[in-house]
């Protein structure tokens, strides 16, 4: 349970920051599903149309769920509507022109030229159709440009755009992130580019374009290395935990675990000596600015490795943390769920049997973060239409002519 009782009778109580905002997402994988539920976290209406063989994640496990969705889904697909929709087929491209129709948002990650091919592109029918939509396509590399309409994956980006080759270390050499950051990255990107047309709109009243790649989001993730390069000129390199530009900023082994600590400034370097009773370390030459510290890392590492070797790890960072000194305890990730802090900070949400990370947005008067379970495929379909105004002899039309998919095609 969550002892901060407040935070989570909010976040059930607050329709949300954007509540009223209406979203049709034909994304799948995880950038654009990112984007889209980190919207819906905060109460916008986020329409998941899937196509017939639904969000290919839905397969990606084990783990699966109950209902046989794989975790990968179930991660990021929380708070949307689930409709299956056949857009090969023009009807389908019909049911979509009319759920488009009062909508603010139209998120997508067809390959470029998709949605040109099928007529529906945002400058050429879009957005005369639709003059206030705000149009997001993700992509791998754009549409145009060397290149442009090529398929992009997380992975894939983390190598073209130098990510790996400042992960890892000398031993591993270029290493993938453990996480999908470049994909991750790009749905928060999208999500800020789609807040910032809609900002801009309530002065314009006109909606707009936002071209979303992996490449350019992964590229923005490069500080502090292309700023290291740009004024150096030198090529960056693995460093594995230590920082490139601070010193000591790392990771240590202690009797009971492995801790990080990080001294920002030279200050905060004596006062982390003073500390660790070792006044005389911040003095040495060696060591007496953080640029001598860089240049003298080896050194200063087997100092700090000798004093940390007998103290307890957990108790050292909670007295470090005391008196004001960043470190903390390297915790596996069935650790860092089970915190304390973790729970009062209610950033694990339950549902039900789900459980999920929750928002790590926290708005004072209208809080968001999970509000119902992910959507089975087509759970919402009638739903969906019916609200929309459609009939139900239109609707029993389109399952039967396959344009509303009730089961997922294999």
């Amino acid at each position: 349970m969550n002892d901060n009782p407040a935070i989570e009778t909010a976040a059930r109580l607050s329709p949300g920051a954007l509540a009223g905002l209406r979203v049709v997402d034909l994304t799948r994988v995880l950038g654009g599903p990112y984007c889209t539920m980190v919207l819906s976290d905060h109460g916008a209406e986020v329409i998941k149309l899937e196509p017939p063989q639904g969000d290919e994640v839905r397969d990606w496990g084990p783990p699966f769920n109950a209902d046989g969705d794989a975790s990968y889904f179930v991660g990021v697909n929380r708070n949307k509507r689930s409709v299956g929709l056949d857009l090969a087929k023009p009807a389908g491209r019909e049911v979509l022109m009319r759920l488009l129709e009062g909508a603010d948002v139209l998120v997508e990650n067809f390959k470029p030229g998709s949605m040109e091919k099928w007529g529906l592109g945002y400058e050429q029918v879009l957005s005369k159709k639709f003059p206030r939509l705000i149009h997001c396509r993700v992509s791998g590399f754009g549409g145009e440009g060397p290149l442009g309409g090529f398929p992009g994956y997380d992975a894939v980006l983390q190598a073209m755009t130098g990510l790996m080759s400042i992960n890892g270390t000398e031993d591993t050499g270029p290493t993938r992130l453990g996480n999908p950051i470049v994909d991750i990255a790009t749905g928060l990107f999208s999500s800020i580019a789609i807040l910032m047309a809609l900002y801009e709109r309530e002065k314009s009243g006109r909606g707009q374009y936002c071209d979303m790649t992996l490449h350019d989001c992964g590229m923005a993730l490069l500080h502090p290395h292309a700023a290291n390069f740009f004024l150096s000129g030198k090529r960056p390199v693995a460093t594995g935990n230590p920082h490139p530009n601070l010193a000591p900023y790392s990771k240590f082994h202690t009797k009971t675990c492995e801790i990080f600590v990080a001294a920002g400034n030279d200050p905060a370097f004596r006062k982390f000596c003073e500390f660790l009773g070792m006044p005389e370390v911040a003095d040495d030459p060696r060591f007496s600015t953080n640029g001598q510290r860089v240049v003298n890392r080896h050194d200063l590492t087997e100092l700090l490795e000798t004093r940390f070797a007998d103290e307890d790890g957990h108790d050292l960072c909670r007295r470090m943390l005391t008196a004001g000194l960043p470190a903390g305890p390297v915790l596996h990730v069935d650790q860092a769920m089970s915190a304390e802090h973790t729970a009062f900070r209610n950033m694990v949400a339950q549902i039900g049997e789900f459980r999920a990370l929750n928002t790590p947005i926290k708005l004072s008067r209208t809080p968001g973060g999970a509000r119902s379970a992910p959507p089975r495929f087509n759970e919402h379909g009638r739903e969906v239409l019916l609200a929309r105004g459609f009939t139900d002899a239109e609707i029993a039309a389109l399952e039967n002519d396959g344009v509303i998919v009730g089961t997922r095609r294999k």
